[in-house]
């Protein structure tokens, strides 16, 4: 039986530019090859990396920083937020004047007719600022919602709501997801699923919601271009995401020669 890799994109499989190295497709290729199971692991939602998952030709994944998670394109685990914490959040945050977007699996919506902060940071993941639906949690299953506002309110979110974890991936903004919601618990769900022990499980990332992942699995990578926090969290430091931080975090865990 081979080994499951569990690579995040943004930082891991992505570099600085948003773009795949060519040897990190090669790299993911010649995993597939020697018989190992390759898995995405992300913050992102579904569409927001499908065009990743069509060049890899990947269809499992842990979604939402592990509250949805999918093998071989079938959903095996769903963990939406509690409505009611939504709707407190959502009056929390609105007097705050603090935007919000909600994502469900297919798509996303805000609470605001439009916002700078949320402008600036989907452009970093390749999203256009979403449609306003204030009333949209009460709609669907809400995986994960965006919160935009600086570190300086952190606290207050943190201390008021504690059925809710605030994850910073921007400077502008947080991830929203269940309390116990984590990728270490998707990445749970799935190798329970599949019978792998932890032995056999590597995950590589690089930012804030990584390191429960990096302490969960047998081989925990960082890479290169994480702060030191997650450094620590990880059995291995490999190179940066643009000098072949990929292949050679592989080499060094001994997946590839």
């Amino acid at each position: 039986m081979g080994k499951i890799v569990f690579f995040d994109i943004d930082g891991t499989l992505l570099d600085h530019e948003k773009k795949l190295p060519i040897s990190t497709k090669q790299a993911v290729q010649a995993l597939k090859d020697e018989g190992h199971n390759v898995v995405i692991a992300t913050g992102r939602a579904p569409f927001l990396f499908e065009d990743i998952r069509e060049e890899l030709k990947i269809e499992s994944y842990v979604s939402f920083n592990g509250q949805y998670v999918v093998l071989d394109g079938e959903v095996i685990y769903k963990n939406p937020i509690n409505e009611q914490a939504l709707k407190s959040l959502s009056n929390f945050a609105n007097l705050k004047e603090h935007p919000l977007v909600f994502m469900a699996n297919e798509e996303m919506k805000a609470n605001v007719t439009y916002h700078s902060h949320i402008d600036e940071c989907l452009q970093t993941l390749g999203a256009i600022h979403p449609e306003e639906c204030a009333d949209y949690y009460l709609e669907k299953e809400i995986y994960q919602s965006l919160l935009f506002c600086k570190e300086t309110h952190e606290n207050e979110y943190a201390e008021t709501f504690n059925e809710l974890n605030f994850i910073r991936w921007h400077s502008l903004s947080m991830d929203v997801i269940p309390f116990r919601g984590s990728k270490a618990q998707g990445i749970k769900q799935f190798i329970d699923k599949v019978g792998y022990q932890r032995e056999n499980v590597y995950a590589f990332g690089d930012n804030l919601n990584d390191i429960e992942m990096l302490q969960f699995v047998g081989h925990g990578v960082a890479m290169g271009n994480a702060p030191d926090v997650v450094k620590n969290a990880a059995k291995y430091v490999t190179k940066d995401v643009s000098d072949d931080g990929i292949v050679y975090g592989l080499e060094l865990v001994g997946l590839l020669k």
